[in-house]
């Protein structure tokens, strides 16, 4: 159970061969019960270059939870709890360009949502909140990744500024008619597990950032192999590597800058509903993400 000395300034989600952070110090797990279910699985605290540090196995230890299964309101709403804010978040992709090759890295700044079945947002029974979402990753953050991966000399590996993000249900890869119709999208990388992540860290006021880790070409490549599981592995394991150093470099660095995002004050000017005519019951059910708004909205 959380205490009131449990937080965090930094998150880390971590996807498909990301199942812990190897260099965090003074490690303790604890459990959170949201409005929501619990988390994907125990949530890791400790210290990392001096900042606390929070980290969440998005599939469980063990890899247990398909895409469609994950808890994201759950796990997004217990990082909140803890007061984090910025949220880095990792996932094994495949690229639907060329010059995106296994082992590159892939920064995206745009989502495309291909997802069918999963709540997309902690509003609803009685506030409205619409918000914006037209540039869904921290700018701020991206640039930050992209210094830090640059200046990691990780071996094998370019690194990709920006990129379109497809989202599909899963747990099925795609045809190859479906990877090609995304590559009309102008589809960069296609991932499970990218949304509705993104969207619930911008309603929760955290900013956001995505280290996409390409494993494969999908299916649409016609000098490669379809994508399979056992491919997808074996370059996982070399991604997991770099992902440990990126993880430990990008914490460095936004625990010294600690900047300022857009995202942290999302909600200003995105909720309809009068905080005055909101049930009590849904006030006290997302007390920690409008906890700054609940008396200012209210004297409007």
């Amino acid at each position: 159970m959380a205490t009131s000395q449990d937080s965090a300034l930094i998150a880390v989600i971590g996807g498909t061969g990301v199942y812990n952070i190897s260099e965090l110090e003074n490690v303790r797990q604890i459990e959170i019960d949201t409005p929501f279910g619990k988390p994907s699985s125990k949530i890791t605290l400790g210290n990392l270059c001096g900042y606390p540090v929070a980290f969440i196995a998005r599939h469980d230890v063990g890899h247990r939870l398909s895409p469609s299964e994950i808890p994201f309101r759950a796990n997004i709403y217990a990082l909140k709890t803890l007061g984090v804010k910025y949220l880095l978040s990792f996932g094994a992709c495949g690229s639907l360009k060329e010059e995106a090759k296994p082992l590159d890295i892939v920064l995206p700044n745009q989502f495309i949502d291909r997802t069918k079945s999963r709540a997309n947002s902690f509003f609803g029974e009685g506030i409205i909140a619409h918000v914006s979402m037209a540039d869904p990753v921290c700018e701020k953050f991206n640039d930050v990744l992209y210094e830090v991966a640059k200046s990691c000399n990780l071996p094998g590996a370019s690194i990709h500024q920006g990129g379109t993000y497809i989202c599909i249900e899963g747990p099925s890869f795609s045809t190859k008619a479906e990877s090609n119709m995304y590559r009309m999208f102008g589809g960069t990388v296609i991932g499970m597990t990218g949304l509705p992540e993104a969207i619930l860290a911008r309603e929760a006021e955290i900013a956001y950032g995505l280290i996409a880790l390409v494993t494969d070409y999908d299916c649409w490549h016609p000098d490669h192999d379809s994508v399979t599981v056992e491919a997808v592995m074996k370059v996982l394991k070399a991604n997991s590597q770099a992902a440990q150093s990126l993880v430990r470099e990008v914490i460095r660095k936004v625990g010294q800058l600690q900047f300022e995002s857009k995202a942290h004050n999302a909600l200003a000017t995105s909720i309809l509903t009068p905080i005055d005519k909101v049930p009590e019951a849904t006030k006290t059910k997302l007390g920690p993400i409008l906890e700054k708004y609940l008396n200012v909205k209210a004297n409007h």
